[in-house]
């Protein structure tokens, strides 16, 4: 398969699982983040999926001392504030009623994402299994233990 048709699918792939994550966040948080019909929903997981690859790295920079301070906590801040100019771009089709249900929601975005990515081998997290380790080798010295300088 060549590059391009590579990119396309991971591309495709990577759209209809953020479409299914905010599909998830839209059940869980039901009544609180509200699309008129299924056209709107997937536009706005193509909206989230833009501005997460083009503004949220400015946001992540520009916020990169209260990063810091609070141990990388804040990207949850960023990821609702992200959700809520979603909301406001896409307004009477796809909507969220307050900042506390776009945190919720990108918090649930967030958690699915990351398991579907990990089940379907596509985000960079990835689960490997290794067997039981192996009994210590001696690097030398003639020793039968390991040997420690002190």
């Amino acid at each position: 398969m060549n590059p391009h048709t590579r990119q396309s699918l991971r591309f495709l792939q990577s759209w209809i699982i953020n479409t299914l994550a905010v599909l998830v966040a839209s059940i869980i948080l039901h009544g609180h983040i509200h699309y008129e019909k299924w056209v709107d929903l997937i536009i706005a997981a193509l909206l989230l999926g833009i501005l997460n690859a083009f503004v949220r790295p400015i946001l992540l920079l520009i916020a990169l001392p209260l990063l810091i301070f609070t141990l990388g906590l804040f990207t949850f801040v960023i990821n609702a504030l992200l959700l809520c100019l979603v909301s406001y771009l896409l307004k009477p089709n796809f909507e969220v009623d307050s900042f506390g249900y776009a945190f919720a929601g990108a918090a649930i975005i967030s958690i699915v994402s990351i398991a579907l990515n990990v089940l379907t081998g596509n985000g960079r997290v990835s689960v490997q299994r290794r067997g039981p380790p192996g009994p210590p080798k001696n690097s030398g010295g003639g020793g039968s233990g390991p040997v420690i300088d002190v």
